[in-house]
């Protein structure tokens, strides 16, 4: 459950830091843009050693797997949990105590997010000191363009697909680290205009503070380009009113609704969806460092591959924001709360998978 670093080139956390020993290291990421999940690098600063979820866990030596060492208070958190669902009573050493805990929580972990298939996720859990407590994070492991199944390559038509993109965009980043075409164009605009968001600003400020020529500016992006690449149902204002649509993409949009709107009402400290940056970084050394840019994006990489690749470029070499929660527990907050919010936030994801997956020549 806490690893050492073991590579230099790090992402949302990597470096040792006082208030934990857990390592977010994670292998260098080379490359000219994102790819998307067919090309997938691990999005995740945390070493596959710190997974709790779905692969072995490596114990630090601040934690040494000796009979006499006493368990952390990561382990101590995650094994009175453990403890209240044993049917029988057993004696542990200390080893076998960490392990049958890891255990229990692993499988605990995978039977709520197993089934969800479009993004990769891993949880670990980490032990504080200096006054910190253990926290319980969140990562997403899936980086580049979230495939859009028959939204993005269907003859369905644009109003369905369109209303289903709008769904995914305004709520998929309750639980899930992406960003979306309004956020690439923000970032384009101070990249490349100065926060300029029309044409002329855009020329004016080319001209004068770097110097082009006037004559040369049309061969750059500019914003009308930029918007003028957007698919037809990229465009919110093209998605069908819910009047208009089948029966069966208007039930997948409400069940959207409904678990959207059952993540939104969880309590923060209790939830494993929540993700404030600040309280990270008394965890999460060389946080600061990364990209502020997630992971993942809802922005189609064809028309888009250049601008991307540009926003993307600092993540692929310092590692993206790829936290989906990260949730502090102290003693005040049973880790069945937790697990709840885990659940909930499961639902979500699961409807915009089913989403995501439907056959419209089924509708």
């Amino acid at each position: 459950m806490a690893t050492h670093p073991n590579s230099p080139s790090q992402s949302a956390a990597s470096k040792p830091r006082r208030s934990t020993r857990a390592s977010f290291s994670r292998p260098g990421t080379a490359g000219a843009r994102l790819p998307g999940r067919s090309r997938r690098h691990r999005a995740c600063a945390f070493h596959p050693s710190a997974d709790l979820a779905g692969r072995a866990v490596a114990l630090s030596g601040d934690i040494p797997a000796l009979f006499d060492a006493p368990l952390a208070s990561h382990h101590k958190l995650i094994g009175r949990w453990a403890t209240s669902r044993e049917t029988t009573a057993k004696r542990y050493t200390r080893d076998q105590a960490r392990q049958r805990i890891e255990r229990l929580f692993d499988k605990a972990v995978l039977d709520i997010l197993g089934s969800v298939e479009f993004a990769d996720f891993r949880v670990a859990v980490l032990h504080g000191n200096e006054g910190y407590p253990p926290a319980i994070a969140v990562i997403c492991d899936s980086m580049g363009q979230l495939d859009l199944g028959w939204i993005e390559d269907s003859d369905a038509p644009i109003p369905w697909r369109a209303a289903a993109y709008k769904a995914l965009d305004d709520m998929l980043g309750r639980a899930l680290p992406i960003f979306g075409y309004q956020d690439l164009f923000d970032e384009i605009s101070m990249y490349y205009w100065d926060g300029a968001t029309d044409d002329e600003t855009a020329r004016q400020w080319i001209v004068e503070y770097q110097g082009m020529d006037p004559d040369d500016i049309e061969e750059l992006t500019l914003p009308s380009n930029m918007e003028s690449r957007r698919p037809d149902w990229m465009i919110a204002a093209n998605a069908g009113a819910s009047a208009e649509l089948p029966n069966g993409l208007h039930r997948k949009l409400e069940e959207l609704r409904k678990a959207y709107a059952a993540l939104g009402k969880l309590r923060p400290e209790r939830s494993a969806w929540q993700f404030d940056i600040e309280i990270a970084q008394e965890y999460l050394p060389g946080i600061e460092e990364c990209s502020t840019l997630p992971p993942l994006t809802l922005v189609p990489v064809e028309q888009f591959a250049r601008e991307v690749d540009d926003v993307g470029r600092h993540g692929m070499e310092y590692g993206f924001m790829d936290i989906a929660g990260f949730c502090p527990l102290p003693d005040s907050v049973p880790i069945d709360d937790w697990f709840a919010s885990l659940r909930v936030g499961a639902r979500f994801l699961l409807a915009a998978q089913d989403l995501i997956q439907l056959d419209p020549a089924n509708l």
